[in-house]
Formats: C-alpha cells, structure tokens, sequence
C-alpha cells in the first residue's frame, strides 16, 4: 500500500505537466496553413498541413495563412501627369508562397503590402493622363501588378492581380468633360450631315449627266410625278408643263409675224 500510494504521488505531477506541456507540444495545421518552425531562435524549416510535434520552450512556430489576400487601398489624392487632380482607390489580391520569407524577410508583411501599394498607386497614376487613366485603365492595372509584384517578391509574395476600382474627378472638371463631349457629339452630326449633302448632290449630278444624255428621261420623271400627285385627295393639283412644249407654237408665231 505504501508503494503504491508513492507511485500515485509521482503519477500526480507527471499527469500535471503533461497536461500543461501537451498544448504547447501538438499542432493541428488546416490544409491552407502552414507553420514556420523555429528551435532556439535558428529557422529550422516550414511544415503543415497536419499535425506537428513541437519540442517545448525550445521550438516556437509562426503560423502562415497561403490563402489569397485582398487588401483595400485607401483613396488617394494626386495629381495626373496633365495636372488634373484625381482621388483614386484600388483593391490588391496577393498570397504567401514562401512562408519562411514572409516571416523572415519583413517583420509584418500584410501591412508592408498595403503601404507599398500606397506608394505604388500614386506614383503609377501620377505619370499617367487623365484620358489614359480613364479609357486605358487595364494597362494601368497590368503596370500595378508587375511593379508590386516585383518589389514584393523577396518577401515570398505574389501579387495576382490590382484593380482601379474608382477614379473621381473634381465637379468642373466633370462639366469640362460633358461639354467637350457635346462639342464631339456635335461635330460628328455635322460631318454626317455633310457628307450626306455631299452624296446627294453627287447623284443629282449624276442623275443631270444622264438626263442631258435621255431627254426621254425627263418626260418620264414628269409623268411619274403627275402619277404621285394624282395620288393625293387633293381639291386642286397643280400641273408643271415643260417650256419645251411650246417651243413649236413659239417658232411658228415668230415665222408668221416675219412674214
């Protein structure tokens, strides 16, 4: 009895630290995460998914999440490189391909891409026009992109995609716009009209060039335009003769008066 309460009294305090060693000891990673493992402050290596054996006080792990990141970039104010003032936002999809560098690498990456996003968006947008901003904005996304993705690069980053999601313009310079667009609307109509103008005199000249050849065409049309009127429930109709009609009587009235 005596030995096995003795052996009772040294199970107590093992069970006691086991219970409180075992937490610290076992680690159950989800298949996105990953686990920067270190054993007295030297990188030992990236493990996970599953479960991983830590040795206590010893190894330290850094938990690493390999899911893509969006990340909102806060409007910014600039100024285009045609000096017109703009406020522009955007949103940024990265993720972690090398866990031990974005440990290592740079003391907290996330808020380390946001602000290199910051930096990157206004200087991007203030080489670039206005027009460009707003009519090319895929090139400027495709520049965003390359330029954050190659700086984030040694942090074991790799930016997928940038996005410009607003661009907004001063008031006056909205009304600039909507006139200058008016203005375009309005020239295009006058050109239209013109050239309408120009394709029909074109076929009344043609259409004279082929009367002068058919004299018999000019007839025709009249009787076709006699048929249009007679048409219309019209009380009185007005009937255009020719000149040519009278020709004969007129030159037969000049012989006899010569006479």
């Amino acid at each position: 009895m005596i030995r096995l309460a003795n052996s009772v009294a040294w199970l107590a305090p093992l069970a006691a630290l086991a219970v409180v060693l075992l937490p610290s000891m076992i680690r159950i990673l989800r298949e996105y995460e990953r686990g920067v493992i270190f054993r007295l402050g030297k990188l030992l290596r990236a493990k996970g998914p599953g479960l991983i054996l830590l040795i206590p006080i010893v190894d330290r792990m850094v938990k690493i999440d390999l899911r893509v990141v969006t990340i909102d970039v806060a409007k910014q104010e600039m100024m285009t490189r045609d000096n017109v003032p703009v406020t522009v936002d955007a949103v940024v999809y990265f993720r972690v391909v090398e866990p031990e560098f974005a440990v290592i690498k740079v003391e907290n990456y996330l808020k380390a891409t946001s602000l290199l996003s910051q930096t990157t968006l206004r200087s991007v947008v203030g080489q670039a026009e206005l027009d460009e901003l707003l009519a090319h904005r895929e090139q400027i996304n495709r520049k965003l992109q390359e330029i954050l993705d190659r700086q984030t690069d040694p942090w074991g980053i790799k930016v997928t995609a940038v996005e410009v999601k607003d661009v907004i313009l001063p008031d006056n310079m909205k009304r600039a716009m909507a006139k200058q667009a008016e203005a375009e609307r309005e020239r295009r109509a006058k050109i239209v009209n013109a050239e309408g103008e120009y394709q029909a005199a074109e076929r009344m000249v043609q259409a004279a060039a082929m009367i002068s050849k058919e004299p018999i065409a000019l007839q025709l049309r009249f009787l076709q335009t006699m048929r249009e009127i007679a048409s219309e429930h019209n009380t009185t109709t007005l009937l255009p003769v020719p000149i040519d009609l009278f020709s004969p009587f007129v030159r037969k009235q000049e012989k006899t008066e010569q006479t």
